[in-house]
């Protein structure tokens, strides 16, 4: 291609201006971030919805489905933040609490007193414990020194009060779809701009 063909063909592409698309990709980065501090924000409003069900003995499925419908629809929406994050990073301590209390029912062969005192002592030994999830040895050993149930109960389901749910890299919200404008804009800046760099140098 001959300087006089590059001087007509910068003739025709000299309307697009590199800045043009800089501007877009800074107006779409900016979309972008507020729109995904949105994602993370109603992510927590169903977290705490299902947490409220929890402490609250309610139907804790309905929110529990619609928070996991949402992370698994929607970036930056990651339940576990942060190095010292639990994992999974939902655990339903009240629900955790009921199922363990109704195995040291059982445990205590339908003796609500000897079931109390054992709840009243293991839950003094273990103040600082999650859930309680060392309650269940402590309540036994207690029942069974008391002259309860002999027999050993299995261990509760982790699948019962545990849930861990993915959230996608990309998704095709207004969070993803300005981020692919950004990401689209920066390019074409990139391109405009060098390909004119060259475009003026050797059409003189």
């Amino acid at each position: 291609m001959n300087k006089r063909q590059l001087h007509h063909f910068r003739t025709k592409v000299r309307w697009i201006k590199p800045w043009y698309f800089l501007v877009l990709a800074v107006i779409s980065g900016v979309i972008c971030v507020f729109a995904l501090r949105e994602n993370n924000r109603q992510m927590m409003v169903r977290r705490d919805a299902v947490y409220r069900a929890d402490k609250e003995n309610t139907d804790v499925q309905k929110p529990l489905k619609e928070l996991q419908d949402y992370v698994t629809s929607h970036m930056n929406t990651d339940l576990s933040t942060g190095k010292n994050s639990v994992y999974p990073p939902i655990q339903l301590k009240y629900t955790y609490d009921r199922l363990v209390e109704a195995r040291a029912q059982k445990m205590a062969g339908g003796g609500g007193d000897l079931y109390s005192q054992a709840q009243a002592h293991c839950e003094a030994q273990n103040r600082a414990d999650f859930s309680g999830r060392n309650r269940i040895p402590c309540i036994q050993q207690y029942v069974q020194s008391h002259g309860g149930a002999q027999e050993p109960l299995p261990e509760i389901p982790d699948a019962l009060y545990k849930f861990s749910f993915v959230t996608p890299r990309w998704s095709p919200d207004l969070a993803g779809w300005s981020m692919a404008a950004a990401v689209l804009s920066t390019l074409l800046f990139l391109v405009t701009f060098i390909t004119g760099r060259i475009l003026r140098r050797y059409s003189r």
